[in-house]
C-alpha cells in the first residue's frame, strides 16, 4: 500500500479540485520506478469473460459455507481518539468498487467551466432517473463543482471508461478556480440538449442533469472545519455512443463501456469477468424449497 499524507490547499484525487480543500496525496516510493516494473495494461481482456457463480449449487438456507473464523473489531467512528482521516481511509478501502462520475459544470454567470471526477456517486432510482453525488470541502471554500451546481443548478455526468483514466485524473489537479480542466486534460467538449455544461465526447455514456435537491451536513468530529454535502440530480437527457447501444435503446454493452471503478488509495479496477444469478419470485423459491412455505405459515 502506498503511504499517504494529509495536505491542505490541495486537490482530492477522488473527488475533484478545489484550492482550499484538504486532501490526501499518495506518497508512493518512486511511483514511476514501481510502475515501470509492472506488466503493461492488457487490452485483450475483452470481451468480458462470464463464469459460473461462486457457489452454483447453493440452496435456500445454506448460508455461507466457508465462514471465516476471524473475529470482528467494533469501531466508533466518532471516538475522541480517532482522527477523522481514519474514517476516510476505512470507507474508501471498504466501500469498493465505486463508480466514477466525471461531472461537467458551469458557473452561474456561464463564464467558468469545471470538470471533476467524483467517486462518491451513485444512481438511486430510475423513475425519475435520479443520482446522488457526495462532496466534502472546507466551510470557507466550497469545491468548484459544488459551487457551480448551486449557482447553475445543472451538470453532465460522464461515465469513465478505461481509455479515459489518465485524462480524467488530470482533471483532479488543484488548478485555481477559473482554470478550465478541459484544456488541462485534453478531453473534448460535446454538444448537449437541455443543459449548458458540455458533455465529455470521449465518454460512452453521459447524462444531462438538473439539480433536484441539495443538503449540507456539519463535520461531526471537528465542527466548523468542513462540510459534507450531497447533491440529488435528476436526468434530463441521455447520450449513449451508438456502438454501445442495443436496438431497443435500453442496454449498454459492457464490452464497449469498459467502466473503471475507484478502490482505496490510488487504486482502480476494471471489469474483466462476471457471473450471473437470477432473481426469483416467492412462488419459484417455494417450488424449489417447499419448506419455505412453512415459514410463511408460521408468521400468520
Amino acid at each position: 500500500m502506498p503511504k499517504r499524507v494529509l495536505v491542505y490547499n490541495q486537490a482530492s484525487p477522488i473527488s475533484g479540485a478545489s484550492p482550499a480543500t484538504s486532501s490526501f496525496v499518495d506518497k508512493h516510493p518512486d511511483f514511476e520506478k514501481v510502475e515501470q516494473g509492472r506488466p503493461d495494461f492488457k487490452t485483450d481482456l475483452h470481451p468480458v469473460h462470464v463464469t459460473k457463480s461462486p457457489n452454483p449449487d447453493w440452496k435456500y438456507g445454506d448460508g455461507v459455507k466457508r465462514l471465516n473464523d476471524a473475529f470482528h473489531v467494533g469501531i466508533d467512528p466518532y471516538d475522541d481518539g480517532r482522527p477523522w482521516m481514519d474514517n476516510y481511509r476505512l470507507l474508501i478501502s471498504g466501500i469498493v468498487p465505486r463508480p466514477i462520475g466525471l461531472l461537467s459544470t458551469r458557473s452561474g454567470d456561464n463564464k467558468t467551466e469545471n470538470l471533476s471526477p467524483m467517486s462518491y456517486f451513485q444512481v438511486v432510482d430510475h423513475d425519475p432517473a435520479t443520482f446522488v453525488v457526495g462532496f466534502s470541502s472546507r466551510t470557507d471554500r466550497p469545491k468548484d463543482t459544488w459551487r457551480n451546481l448551486l449557482e447553475s443548478g445543472e451538470c453532465v455526468i460522464n461515465i469513465v471508461s478505461e481509455d479515459m483514466v489518465e485524462a480524467v485524473m488530470a482533471t483532479s489537479v488543484d488548478a485555481p478556480y477559473g482554470v478550465s480542466e478541459w484544456e488541462i486534460s485534453g478531453l473534448t467538449r460535446g454538444e448537449t440538449k437541455v443543459v449548458k455544461p458540455s458533455r465529455v465526447k470521449e465518454s460512452v455514456f453521459s447524462i444531462e442533469c438538473k439539480l433536484a435537491d441539495s443538503k449540507e451536513f456539519n463535520h461531526r468530529t471537528k465542527p466548523g472545519f468542513s462540510v459534507a454535502s450531497i447533491a440529488i440530480l435528476e436526468a434530463k437527457w441521455f447520450w449513449v455512443r451508438s456502438d454501445a447501444l442495443d436496438e431497443s435503446r435500453n442496454h449498454i454493452d459492457l464490452n464497449v463501456l469498459k467502466p473503471v471503478a475507484q478502490l482505496g488509495g490510488i487504486a482502480y479496477a476494471r471489469v474483466t469477468e462476471t457471473f450471473e444469478r437470477p432473481r426469483k419470485t416467492w412462488a419459484q423459491a417455494v417450488e424449489e424449497a417447499p419448506w419455505l412455505a412453512d415459514l410463511a405459515k408460521a408468521k400468520k
